[in-house]
């Protein structure tokens, strides 16, 4: 090459390199730039969330690390022992050598599962399933000290259970609000899965307000879940579920699973209706449910087309119970209910879960839709027996002839085609069990009255002295008509 050439080529080289340096210097330079306040210079950026969704570590790293240490101490391990009882032995071989009254031995067996601290001074947090039909109760803290529980009452309604240790100045976790959870944001499960000790494990909020079919329907009464995809297994029952600020959004309960361990998703009793459970069983010894005497159905394309509603969110109004709160505030059939007090109502879950924090005897401001125009009136909530009162731990669900009778949700009632009933929650000695009532039958009417709740009972027989008839389902749909 000449050496005119040559340096011609050099001189556009050197030209080229220069361009390349000035563009980038120019652009990729001018991308966004922490100032010293910590924002950014661009339009598109949005600042990280707060703590409450978002706990930065080293170099900006999700770091739960803090939020585990202040949860986990508060997290104890629930070891239960109970007896199953003997059972006939149903085999005609053994029958004709032994007899037909040979029994199997009674076994005990122990359960464990997991429990949150609520308060320095011993309350714990459970779920109903680990603890219920329990001949004792122990509690093994973090730092492996042991305690006999108490158990002060439990709530198969919601699957809750109050416990109570004789300790003092003990690690807890703070109440945090459910309604603030949002799907996306980060919460962590701790608890002591396959009585391995306490574990930690992180996901996201899945869904709010979560309906679940369970295979076994009397499992809970509760219909409005977190979900989580924090993996849950056996033993997480009772557990924390906290965000990274530490603070208690949910009671882990359940998971849906083929093969009953973890596969993806985990379910939690939100921490605004645990809290208001954990308060009733500690102050009155039962839950107090304010009811707002409706029946409630969920608002789908056909019903809005077949109502000619003129909202599609909100819960619909099927029926108003005479006497009730809401028929007393007005309310009518096919209203829509579209808020409780400043909350936005979409679904019956969300009502299910507002409602379950209040008690009888609050007043509540209920915005409804009657032919698309918009009102509110305010609603004196009652108790399922239908007065304004709170009730003790011995009214309403005490015993009735060695039964205890709990009202049916409305999930139940539609499901069965009725109107009103009770459940057997649980049986003992007593006219009801002599008769062949079983725990799960459900008991509609007696002496030709129906039967809403245990109270109902109570007087349809004149507390127990005169029994002409039962009328019901068994627990395996059959009905029946019992008359003597």
């Amino acid at each position: 090459m000449k050496p005119k050439y040559f340096f011609a080529a050099f001189l556009m080289a050197v030209f080229g390199s220069l361009v390349t340096i000035l563009v980038f210097t120019g652009f990729i330079d001018k991308s966004p730039q922490a100032n010293h306040d910590g924002a950014r210079n661009d339009p598109y950026f949005r600042p990280r969330p707060t703590a409450l969704n978002y706990t930065p570590g080293q170099d900006g790293i999700l770091d739960f690390t803090d939020a585990a240490e202040k949860t986990m101490h508060a997290v104890v391990h629930v070891k239960v022992r109970s007896t199953i009882p003997g059972q006939e032995i149903d085999d005609p071989i053994t029958e004709f050598f032994y007899g037909h009254d040979l029994k199997q031995p009674s076994r005990r067996v122990t359960g464990y599962g997991s429990g949150v601290i609520i308060s320095p001074d011993g309350y714990i947090v459970t779920n109903n399933h680990v603890v219920e039909d329990s001949d004792s109760i122990g509690v093994i803290l973090n730092n492996r000290q042991t305690f006999k529980a108490k158990l002060v009452g439990r709530d198969p309604e919601t699957d809750l259970a109050l416990l109570k240790i004789n300790a003092n100045s003990l690690p807890v976790i703070k109440y945090g609000n459910s309604e603030d959870l949002r799907p996306g944001q980060w919460v962590l499960a701790v608890g002591n899965p396959f009585n391995l000790g306490t574990t930690v494990t992180a996901g996201i909020v899945s869904a709010i307000s979560r309906s679940i079919d369970f295979p076994d329907e009397d499992a809970y009464k509760l219909d409005s879940f977190i979900q989580t995809d924090a993996a849950l297994n056996p033993g997480n029952s009772g557990g924390a579920l906290v965000n990274p600020s530490a603070e208690l959004v949910g009671i882990t309960s359940a998971i849906i699973s083929p093969t009953g361990a973890y596969s993806g998703n985990s379910f939690a009793i939100p921490v605004n209706i645990v809290r208001k459970v954990a308060n009733d069983l500690r102050q009155f010894g039962k839950v107090q449910r304010a009811m707002l005497g409706i029946s409630i159905t969920e608002i789908s394309p056909d019903l809005v087309s077949r109502e000619k509603l003129k909202d599609s969110g909100g819960v619909f109004i099927s029926a108003v119970t005479a006497g009730s709160g809401a028929a007393d505030a007005g309310l009518k059939e096919k209203d829509v209910i579209l808020k409780v007090e400043n909350t936005n109502i979409d679904s019956p879950s969300e009502f299910q879960e507002v409602m379950g924090t209040y008690r009888p005897g609050d007043k509540v401001n209920i915005t409804y839709s009657r032919g698309g125009t918009e009102k509110t009136v305010q609603v004196v909530l009652k108790n399922i027996e239908g007065g304004e009162g709170t009730l003790t731990g011995d009214s309403g669900s005490r015993p009735f002839e060695g039964a205890v009778l709990n009202p049916l949700s409305s999930k139940d009632k539609n499901r069965l085609g009725i109107e009103s009933g009770v459940v057997v929650a649980a049986i003992g000695p007593g006219k009801l069990r002599d008769i062949g009532i079983k725990k799960g039958d459900i008991i509609v009417s007696i002496n030709g009255k129906t039967i809403a709740t245990g109270n109902d009972a109570r007087l349809a027989t004149n507390d127990g002295q005169t029994f002409n008839s039962i009328g019901g389902i068994q627990s395996n749909g059959t009905k029946f008509m019992l008359e003597f």
